[in-house]
């Protein structure tokens, strides 16, 4: 009985492992085609808070004209270091429009992200890189959304025509099924690990 026990065990997780390895491919597909936007308000305060938004609105606004012409991920994000002080001053601006006198960073990162659930679609953990804008000591809560392709604040039908421009059949079909939670789960726990191992 045991015997039996340990091979259906086994059996699974060989099975697990299997079904995992061209999902797990799609998702670090989706990681290299993808710029995102995090936002780090100066605090958790109803004031900050609110005036991390209005970073976000400006941000979007603005890049939004930059990446008209953008084909691809490594495109948008040369757009973006090119503008990238012109992006902070815009940001600086609107936080002197809504009376904060916090100073803000943006700088262009590869930083990880744990699994996100949308709306519309879903994002798999991994590492990305971003647009990041600190605003102040960066302590509250932050805001993060995807700027290439553009699916921040896109209405549905937009967003699925953007995605579909720029991900390839097995990354849309990974982004838009939101039926895979156990697999988006398993591919966390396993990115964390990998950088656990990578930053020793």
């Amino acid at each position: 009985m045991r015997l039996w026990l340990k091979s259906a065990c086994v059996a699974f997780v060989l099975t697990v492992i299997y079904s995992m390895i061209p999902f797990g491919a799609a998702c670090s597909e989706v990681s290299h085609d993808v710029f995102r936007l995090h936002i780090l308000a100066n605090s958790d305060s109803e004031a900050d808070q609110a005036v991390k938004l209005k970073v976000r609105d400006c941000v979007l606004a603005y890049t939004e004209k930059l990446y008209r012409q953008a084909k691809s991920k490594e495109e948008a994000e040369r757009v973006t270091a090119e503008h990238l002080q012109e992006i902070a001053d815009a940001a600086a601006a609107t936080l002197r429009e809504n009376n904060s006198p916090d100073p803000v960073r943006a700088e262009l990162v590869n930083m990880f992200f744990t699994t996100r659930y949308y709306e519309n679609y879903t994002l798999p953990s991994g590492n990305y890189d971003a647009l990041r804008l600190t605003i102040g000591k960066g302590e509250g809560h932050n805001w993060w959304c995807v700027m290439f392709p553009s699916l921040c604040v896109s209405a549905p039908a937009e967003q699925d025509s953007r995605a579909k421009e720029v991900f390839n059949d097995s990354e849309y079909d990974v982004v838009r099924n939101e039926k895979r939670e156990y697999r988006f789960f398993i591919m966390e726990m396993f990115e964390k690990i990998r950088s656990v191992f990578a930053e020793k």
